[in-house]
């Protein structure tokens, strides 16, 4: 589970490192926790120190991004339950499309459902 004021790890080659979720966005009631799949909107907090000079983003630079990895438990229909060992998110820019040219890590089937089957096909795998 993700809420506001989260430091996340950024799973892609965009050049950044840390990002700080500062909002969930879901539909309906005020959403007060993120899981797997879901849209937040991030902050920059730091940089790769190899990726520096040809990062495609910058400290401080607002951006969304879509959380690919939780540490809180993830189940499936079939009663199966695994967790990440980090938080992670990919980031997107605004038409919903990834910065990055690769991801980093595995990720989960649950975000071909969430129309996010780019981020599949960049990624090394699917778990």
């Amino acid at each position: 589970m993700i809420q506001a004021q989260t430091l996340l790890k950024i799973a892609d080659n965009s050049g950044g490192k840390f990002a700080k979720c500062l909002k969930i966005l879901k539909k309906g009631t005020v959403p007060r926790y993120g899981a797997v799949g879901d849209t937040v909107v991030v902050s920059i907090q730091q940089l790769r120190n190899k990726n520096r000079l040809t990062a495609k983003v910058r400290r401080g630079d607002v951006l969304k991004g879509v959380i690919v990895k939780t540490r809180n438990k993830l189940r499936r229909g079939q009663g199966v339950s695994f967790c990440f060992q980090q938080n992670a998110v990919v980031l997107l820019d605004k038409q919903l499309k990834p910065v990055a040219s690769r991801v980093l890590g595995v990720i989960p089937k649950e975000l071909k459902t969430n129309k996010f089957s780019k981020i599949i096909s960049l990624s090394s795998g699917t778990f």
